[in-house]
């Protein structure tokens, strides 16, 4: 294994061992093989940068490269928007390390050889974040490459294979020209995901959003912090923000929007759909700390005389998140609240027995307008999973699920 820090600045000699000049950049070139160094940079005073491909390195060692050609078969240098540079856009930069699902800091990279048919490559094992890689970077031609290896053998070793990274690059242009692909990083549970936005500047928070589907882009905004949440939401273009907030839970969506400076709220607002839109601007005319500021609308109700084996059809094509089903509510025509039934109760119930043989005793219900410390005494007293919200008339708006209320009282804590 050879260290990039011991190739950067190498002395570099052709075929023949003659001096060509030294190494100012190593190069990977993701769209042809995402590991391997294909270019090195090589300068030499004030001539212009030669490059030398990969097959054209005949070893490296460090301190050391030795190609297997000669100088006037070399390419001058030009800049390629879509070459990874080691030096520029790797070493000091935040990457994302998608095994311990947090951001680092790179330090140095370890490289490996490759032997093919015709030649030897040079690729990329892994990341090394650690101290050994900050002291080889401090060392750097202050004593030997081999003192330095001395040194850091009794320090502990802090690496990331290649393929658990994930690399953040904050223009778009620049992301498709490189293909960085971001399907692990969108296998990440949504509150991982929402630890390593937070852990970002602004720039590279909006690259990682804006690489990830909407859908999972939005779960990862449901688990950020509420104090950031409106101003990632702001340093979006308004159609991205409005898809966003489209695919949220509509509590969640509302708390959201109701933080977002007025003229950005307008602008994205126009760019959501417009049930969704009136959706979210009904939620927003109750007080953030009431019954009603907290619940969202998506519930599943049903008359009594409901069947099971149709409530079972009913289920099957609800767009509501069944993990938070756990209660069917049962309404009259005029849509007051009546009854509820827990789901557990009809798993053993006949298909033809009706919901309202499975009702339960009691109703726990709470006004719109009553405030958040009620609805936690509520939750409490009764051991609830979740709570039906009603307006004055009894009418059913919606409902009050035990991951909100945790959610609530987490964030009065911290």
């Amino acid at each position: 294994m050879i260290h990039v820090t011991e190739l950067l600045d190498a002395t570099v000699y052709d075929a023949q061992g003659n001096y060509i000049g030294r190494v100012r950049e190593l190069c990977l070139v993701p769209t042809e093989q995402p590991g391997r160094i294909a270019r090195l940079v090589i300068t030499r005073g004030r001539y212009q940068p030669l490059v030398a491909r990969y097959d054209q390195v005949a070893s490296a060692a460090p301190g050391v490269v030795r190609l297997n050609t000669g100088e006037l078969q070399l390419d001058t240098y030009h800049p390629d928007e879509s070459w990874l540079t080691v030096r520029k856009d790797l070493l000091d930069q935040q990457i994302i390390d998608l095994h311990g699902r947090k951001v680092v800091r790179v330090n140095d990279l370890d490289l490996v050889e490759h032997t093919t048919n015709s030649h030897m490559e040079l690729r990329v094992f892994q990341v090394d974040v650690g101290l050994g890689g900050a002291l080889r970077r401090l060392l750097k031609g202050v004593v030997p490459p081999y003192v330095i290896r001395t040194l850091q053998k009794g320090l502990p070793t802090r690496a990331i294979p290649w393929e658990f990274v994930d690399l953040i690059e904050s223009d778009p242009k620049r992301r498709v020209k490189l293909r960085l692909p971001h399907d692990k990083l969108a296998q990440l549970h949504p509150a991982d995901l929402a630890d390593i936005i937070e852990e970002l500047a602004p720039a590279e928070r909006d690259a990682v959003i804006e690489s990830l589907p909407e859908a999972t882009a939005a779960e990862a905004l449901g688990e950020v912090k509420d104090a950031l949440q409106a101003r990632i939401l702001e340093e979006l273009e308004p159609q991205r923000a409005a898809d966003m907030l489209e695919h949220m839970p509509p509590d969640e969506a509302a708390n959201v929007f109701a933080d977002l400076p007025a003229d950005v709220a307008t602008h994205v607002l126009e760019d959501m759909d417009r049930g969704e839109a009136r959706e979210l601007t009904e939620l927003l005319q109750f007080a953030a700390d009431s019954a009603g500021g907290m619940m969202t609308p998506e519930v599943f109700a049903s008359v009594e005389t409901t069947s099971v084996a149709q409530v079972a059809e009913a289920l099957r094509g609800a767009s509501l998140s069944v993990d938070s089903l756990d209660t069917i509510y049962l309404i009259n025509e005029d849509n007051v609240l009546v009854g509820a039934v827990p789901l557990s109760r009809l798993l053993l119930a006949g298909s033809g027995a009706t919901l309202g043989d499975y009702r339960a005793e009691q109703l726990i219900f709470a006004d719109a307008q009553t405030h958040e410390k009620q609805v936690f005494e509520l939750f409490d007293k009764y051991n609830l999973r979740s709570l039906p919200v009603v307006d004055a008339e009894q009418r059913l708006l919606g409902m009050i699920t035990v991951d909100d209320i945790v959610s609530r009282l987490w964030q009065k804590q911290t």
